[in-house]
């Protein structure tokens, strides 16, 4: 079994804000370098991202995984953030990677990290793959958990909204960007294999976003369902298993 090797570092984004990322590689030469984006307002230690991730590296791939601006480690005001800044800060972190380590040939990302993942890949020309795990096919999305939140933006130029215990504000930019961004286009556009993973019990993200995905994506693609899991593969068992379709999949494509 390989022994992970773990290293921090920090990068700058396209902002000039500082991100806190952590890469982890196993003690072979690995097969490949992975980007991991972690979910709307979580961070790069969510219990989710780091046990996919060290799955990941049993299987010999290098994971690399950050905090979004404004979030976790990462220096940024989180009420300036929005989905364009979530997909700068992957195409930073990309950027980093190819300088430092070795390039990204695989990106995965989680829920809204996953849209963004989908809309970033252009950016990384090296990149052959994309896995989203519970992704919303349009990032709007995100408002409709937030009940009169797009409302009290419209009315007040902000709203103010509770996940997981925190406070967080959402306002009018945040708003203006998710209405006009076109993720569909990136979608259509994407010209790399995608797995799309998405569980029919996900409460937080219908599985229909899934479906829409698969949909509007060309060939090669393929679409898995996690029966049974929950939005953030709680259960350690769900992503292990999770971490060896990804491996097994994307092999054939490096």
């Amino acid at each position: 079994m390989s022994k992970t090797q773990r290293k921090k570092f920090r990068l700058k984004n396209q902002n000039g804000h500082y991100l806190a990322a952590v890469l982890e590689l196993p003690e072979e030469r690995p097969v490949a370098q992975v980007l991991y984006a972690h979910c709307f307002t979580c961070s790069k230690d969510i219990i989710t991202a780091s046990r996919i991730s060290r799955a990941l590296v049993k299987n010999n791939y290098s994971v690399a995984r950050f905090d979004f601006s404004g979030l976790g480690e990462s220096e940024g005001d989180f009420e300036k953030t929005n989905f364009s800044t979530n997909i700068q800060d992957i195409v930073s972190t990309a950027d980093y990677l190819r300088e430092n380590y070795q390039v990204p040939e695989l990106l995965i990302g989680h829920s809204l990290g996953g849209a963004a993942a989908l809309a970033a890949v252009k950016h990384v020309p090296e990149c052959k793959a994309v896995v989203t795990l519970a992704a919303p096919a349009d990032p709007e999305n995100i408002l409709t958990h937030f009940k009169n939140a797009r409302t009290e933006i419209i009315e007040n130029g902000e709203t103010q909204v509770i996940i997981g215990g925190k406070n967080y504000i959402l306002n009018q930019q945040f708003l203006d960007d998710v209405d006009n961004y076109n993720l569909s286009a990136d979608i259509t556009n994407l010209n790399k294999p995608l797995l799309i993973l998405h569980s029919p019990d996900d409460k937080t993200v219908s599985i229909e976003h899934a479906n829409k995905i698969f949909e509007t994506a060309h060939y090669p693609k393929n679409f898995i369902s996690l029966d049974g899991t929950d939005h953030l593969l709680t259960n350690r068992e769900d992503a292990a298993f999770v971490a060896d379709i990804i491996s097994t999949w994307v092999r054939r494509y490096l």
